[in-house]
């Protein structure tokens, strides 16, 4: 990851940013709590409130450590001050339509804030980067696992 940025929407780096806080300043706090507690009642081997909150805690740390690597990296993209709204870049929403006329509707974000079922798509993914620099109009081929797939531009947001 060093010497990549990591394009973020300010609504995707706002609720990284929530995350990261909420597992520092809430979670990690009660599971010390909790772990303490436990130790002091003795034998740790077989104390499960302990051997729990020493996993929870690690995993907690791990994902700290993960958003803190992930927002220093982070460049954060403004989509409505895009300069040319012509074209699909990053923060974009494109409708497309395959050969059988049914039309999509995906959003080009940060690989962090990327979920597929509400049409925002990762700007790393095949499509995304099919999709980079696109006009309205234009054809875009992307290899997919079930073959290539072919889309038609027909309009693209900023909004």
């Amino acid at each position: 990851m060093q010497g990549k940025t990591n394009p973020v929407t300010p609504a995707g780096y706002a609720a990284m940013k929530a995350r990261y806080d909420h597992l520092l300043g809430t979670e990690r706090p009660e599971i010390v709590e909790i772990v303490s507690w436990a130790a002091g009642n003795g034998d740790r081997s077989e104390n499960g409130d302990y051997l729990y909150g020493r996993k929870r805690m690690r995993e907690i740390d791990r994902e700290l450590g993960h958003l803190a690597r992930r927002m220093k990296a982070a460049r954060v993209i403004d989509p409505s001050e895009q300069p040319d709204k012509s074209r699909a870049f990053f923060g974009a929403t494109v409708t497309l339509a395959d050969e059988d006329d049914e039309e999509r509707v995906v959003t080009l974000v940060g690989d962090d804030e990327q979920d597929a079922s509400a049409g925002r798509i990762g700007w790393s993914s095949p499509l995304a980067r099919a999709l980079k620099g696109a006009a309205v109009g234009d054809l875009r081929s992307v290899r997919l696992p079930g073959g290539l797939k072919e889309w038609e531009v027909v309009a693209i947001d900023y909004a």
